[in-house]
């Protein structure tokens, strides 16, 4: 108790809020602009943080991570460029309902489930951090491999009416998340003598240019969009938040729940969790139909899981030092750089510093309602800008965010290449999230295969002789197995072709 009122004391200090003030301000700000990932926020952020007490410092990390996670939902829901990874997974309900004129119910939603998912994470943070980080270590490869297939099979079931659309956007993606290095012999693929390409294809070049420039693209062939395109409007934001909250109880819950669990493994992730809690909510809905075609639910899904998996992510980095994402993984880099070791002597040490994130996680939440209401009404006179202005507008900073990745040029050429293909995808009514959960997560399945394939010496059993391997392998191979059953027996309906007795 002495420790959690001396934590109090440390997040109540002026220059500790003036500090999640500013912080909450730069992630809001900086999330929104398409391409700028929460990572990408985080690490500008790090110098700042050398003149910096502990706490504090962890206090900006931690509020940028929380904000940012959350702003990647404005672009998304305004321009359908998602601003983080984890926004693309609903990505297409925001728009759609923007482009109805509810945007405004859009991002209120998003940012009310956020909030009280990013708190319930905290809760559940602090109440078994211990127990969740002893059960994520536990995984091995074959864990990981699992669950990365369940996320990309999750990709394809939601990618919309025609399964086989979906399953080859998702080809799409992993091919181009083989070019590079080959993990295992070092030979590399898909090259063609290019040195840029030996380290393969980013996938923030590959986010910003599937999502943006395909639409910039769109919107160039329409002529001038700004004398036939009305803007949508935003709209009220929290214009029944309270019916919405009341009927999605149990969507909040449970995605809140899951991307708490999801958050606690390493290298799952927000983005992650917010695909999974998507399927699961289309699964579980009464209105599974409305799904795709700009329905809250999906949103409600998303948002609560996403701000849930950036608490639990700290689960594995406090209580045993390993990062749960790339942000937590700088988070460390930062404690480090302070004289602090991460890892179960940190309870017992500095119990104080613990609370202190916990407290900051609390803090940030509840900041980010006013403060997101007010970015999100700024953010909505973008809709105000002639397209044939903010187009140009857009593609300089898709630019800009593209060219940050490596400072090099060749990631331009990435973008305006992978731009065309996104393009040429939808045309043809092949959807393109699949391809980005593809390039996300093939490296990871590719890694966790061979690593697998080594240890079992080339025996399929390696894949299934572990309790949660197996239950996971299973329950994968059955998602394949009922996909391509009901995509013969759709087939078949097609044909006319009746079962026969």
């Amino acid at each position: 108790m002495d420790a959690f009122i001396q934590a109090i004391g440390h997040i109540t200090e002026p220059q500790t809020l003036l500090v999640i003030f500013l912080a909450a301000i730069y992630g809001l700000l900086v999330g929104s602009i398409p391409g700028l990932t929460a990572t990408m926020s985080v690490a500008l952020l790090v110098p700042v943080t050398f003149f910096m007490e502990p706490v504090p410092a962890i206090a900006a990390i931690v509020t940028t991570t929380a904000t940012a996670i959350f702003a990647g939902d404005i672009p998304g829901a305004l321009l359908r460029i998602p601003g983080t990874p984890a926004s693309a997974a609903y990505v297409d309900e925001a728009y759609k309902m923007t482009r109805r004129g509810e945007g405004g119910y859009a991002l209120g939603a998003g940012l009310v489930t956020s909030v009280i998912g990013g708190i319930i994470g905290t809760i559940i943070l602090m109440a078994l951090s211990p127990q969740l980080a002893r059960v994520a270590i536990q995984f091995s490869s074959v864990e990981y491999f699992w669950l990365a297939c369940l996320g990309l099979t999750c990709a394809v079931l939601i990618s919309g009416p025609s399964p086989v659309r979906g399953a080859l956007s998702l080809l799409i993606g992993l091919f181009i998340a083989t070019v590079g290095i080959d993990i295992a012999v070092g030979y590399p693929r898909f090259t063609f003598g290019s040195v840029e390409l030996l380290d393969g294809i980013s996938f923030i070049p590959a986010m910003i240019a599937m999502f943006a420039i395909s639409e910039i693209l769109r919107n160039a062939l329409k002529g001038d969009p700004g004398k036939d395109v009305e803007p949508p409007r935003v709209g009220p934001l929290f214009t029944g938040m309270g019916r919405m909250l009341r009927r999605y109880k149990v969507n909040i819950l449970r995605s809140s729940l899951l991307g708490s669990g999801l958050g606690t493994l390493p290298g799952a992730g927000a983005d992650i969790a917010a695909w999974i809690s998507y399927t699961l909510g289309r699964r579980f809905s009464r209105e599974p139909e409305k799904y795709g075609t700009g329905h809250v639910e999906g949103i409600v899904d998303g948002g609560s899981a996403n701000n849930a998996a950036v608490a639990g992510a700290w689960t594995p980095a406090l209580v045993f030092g390993i990062p749960g994402d790339t942000v937590t993984a700088i988070a460390i880099g930062i404690l480090f750089l302070k004289g602090l070791t991460p890892g179960p002597l940190v309870f017992t040490e500095q119990p104080d510093l613990v609370y202190s994130v916990f407290l900051a996680f609390i803090v940030a939440n509840i900041i980010m309602l006013p403060l997101g209401f007010m970015v999100i009404r700024i953010s909505g006179m973008v809709l105000r800008v002639p397209m044939r202005i903010l187009m140009p507008m857009i593609l300089i900073f898709c630019i800009v965010g593209a060219y940050a990745v490596n400072n090099t040029l060749f990631a331009v050429w990435i973008l305006f290449g992978l731009g065309i293909i996104a393009f040429l995808m939808e045309e043809n009514d092949i959807p393109i999230a699949p391809a980005i959960l593809g390039i996300v997560l093939g490296p990871m399945v590719e890694d966790r295969f061979m690593i697998t394939v080594m240890r079992g010496q080339g025996s399929i059993v390696a894949f299934f002789d572990r309790p949660v391997s197996g239950v996971l392998g299973v329950l994968t191979v059955a998602l394949w197995i009922a996909m391509i059953v009901k995509g013969v027996r759709g087939r078949r309906r097609e044909l006319g072709i009746t079962p026969s007795a």
